[in-house]
């Protein structure tokens, strides 16, 4: 499965659960969100991760990437007036076993 093919996989995954995608693949200065979505409150920003590795795919996500996700979470603020009640980022994980959603990724 491809990268495009798996953001599509995440975000009807997102969607079956409630959320609601209001934009793929923003692009910034500082990197790429693949999804951002409105949940119960939340302004979501959602790293699509996948692969076939002998490691899971999540673990792709270091805190260099969360960072990088954080400033341009941030960009995507400034040129978008949404209300919200909080942010959070999410990871989901789509491989040969099945999709995984990791909720609040800190570090």
């Amino acid at each position: 499965m491809n990268w495009k093919e798996a953001e599509e996989v995440a975000a009807k995954f997102l969607k079956r659960k409630g959320y609601r995608i209001i934009a793929r693949n923003y692009r910034t200065r500082f990197g790429e969100i693949d999804l951002v979505a409105r949940y119960d409150g939340y302004l979501v920003f959602v790293e699509v991760k996948s692969g076939k590795s002998k490691y899971f795919p999540r673990t792709r996500v270091d805190l260099s990437k969360v960072k990088r996700i954080e400033l341009a979470a941030n960009e995507f603020l400034l040129k978008h007036k949404i209300r919200y009640e909080a942010l959070r980022i999410d990871v989901v994980e789509v491989s040969e076993k099945g999709i995984e959603h990791f909720e609040g990724v800190q570090f």
